[in-house]
């Protein structure tokens, strides 16, 4: 059967569910497609058919041109709108204008061997220059060019071929801030983890900020409260931290906070010949230490509440002679041991016989004495540490840290 014998809407259901054979082909021909589709649309008067069968003439004609239904309802449409389907005839392609011949191609590179390849500005002035002050005429296409296509003519074949070598504008790479790795400290004391610790904000107004700084190994501990984490305030605090610590400073790792990450604090540190090291995106254990300490010590002192900058000098006073004296010499530390399975995993253990105070640590390390700045030694240290107990060290702190309270809490009360 053929396509032609096709004259009912039932023998096209027939035919569209398959139980009806008809031979036909595609046309390849756009125009012939067009032509299939409008000589259906009039066999069947289509605009005067229910809806049930304009949709199984649709279908019947996505089937014999190969077009989509969407195609066809244009299609459609189309025929509805026209009166006829005709495939619109493309205009002949044009391509654009040679407006800078050869000739203009072979004097900008004159030009810019002249005077030593200078930015596209430039050289158009000097070709405006030419021609009209100088009356230089073959530079009159080259002084109305537009900056951005002077620089389309340099990267062309012909121009390339004048024997020019134009090295582009080289971008200026800083060097990094600081090494993304975890510091490896290898047993010896001088390797810093630092983390900031901010006391809350109260009606847009900043709190006082904490800089905590911890050593890898012996968990010597030094807290330095500053108003604000800028430049100004950073550096002293850090120059701070390092005189306070008896031994030499070798590392410094912190997070990836601005207020560390800068030339300034990058460049006292290469001064002190200290590594500069910072915190790896998914590694949250890469500055652990220092943050653990942040919640057993520092908020277990100061709390949480707001407390307003003004009164920063009051509690770095309080940090250096109560605080950071009892952390070091008074409050026991749990260090690791590490044990290494048979697959070669480290595991960490906290036995009872390797508590002690940071600065027992630092006396039991070999070559402890080699570690100590110049004019330290252990004799100072351990006046110091013995000069009152335990007990005594932790009640003058309380009793300190309360005075300092009932101080701030009276000026603020004060002021406010």
């Amino acid at each position: 059967m053929s396509l032609n014998e096709l004259q009912s809407i039932d023998q096209l259901k027939l035919f569209l569910d398959g139980t009806q054979s008809v031979a036909f082909m595609v046309p390849a021909d756009k125009n012939e497609r067009h032509r299939q589709v409008e000589q259906v649309l009039i066999q069947f008067r289509y605009f005067l058919l229910g809806r049930v069968d304009k949709g199984v003439v649709l279908r019947f004609l996505a089937k014999l041109s190969g077009y989509s239904r969407q195609q066809v309802t244009r299609l459609v449409q189309q025929y509805e709108e026209r009166g006829h389907l005709r495939c619109a005839k493309r205009a002949p392609a044009r391509g654009f204008v040679t407006r800078y011949t050869a000739p203009d191609i072979a004097l900008l590179a004159r030009m810019d061997e002249l005077h030593n390849q200078p930015s596209g500005p430039v050289i158009k002035k000097l070709c405006e220059r030419a021609f009209h002050q100088f009356g230089e005429k073959e530079h009159e296409r080259l002084s109305k060019i537009s900056i951005s296509h002077l620089y389309n003519l340099r990267k062309s074949p012909s121009y390339r071929r004048q024997g020019l070598c134009i090295i582009p504008t080289q971008k200026t790479k800083e060097p990094a801030i600081g090494t993304r790795k975890k510091p490896h400290a290898q047993g010896q004391p001088g390797y810093l983890r630092v983390d900031s610790v901010h006391q809350g904000d109260q009606d847009k107004r900043k709190g006082v900020y904490h800089i905590n700084a911890v050593d890898e190994v012996t968990q010597f501990e030094v807290v330095v409260t500053v108003e604000r984490i800028s430049e100004n305030h950073m550096i002293p605090a850090l120059e701070q931290i390092i005189n306070a610590l008896p031994f030499k400073v070798r590392g410094f790792h912190s997070d990836n906070g601005s207020e560390y990450i800068n030339r300034q604090v990058a460049g006292m540190l290469e001064k002190l010949l200290v590594e500069f090291t910072k915190s790896r995106a998914r590694h949250s254990n890469d500055n652990a230490l220092a943050e653990s300490k942040n919640g057993a010590v520092v908020r277990k002192t100061f709390g949480y509440g707001h407390i307003p900058q003004c009164f920063a000098g009051l509690i770095n006073r309080f940090n250096q002679s109560h605080l950071v004296p009892y952390l070091n010499f008074h409050r026991p530390c749990f260090f690791p041991t590490v044990l290494i399975d048979k697959k070669g995993k480290e595991k960490k253990q906290y036995k009872y016989r390797d508590l002690m105070t940071p600065y027992e640590k630092l006396k039991s390390l070999p070559n402890a004495q080699g570690y100590l700045k110049e004019g330290v030694s252990f004799e100072i240290l351990d006046r110091r540490a013995v000069a009152m107990s335990d007990n005594e060290a932790a009640r003058q702190k309380n009793e300190a840290r309360d005075a300092l309270f009932t101080e701030i809490f009276e000026q603020f009360r004060t002021q406010g």
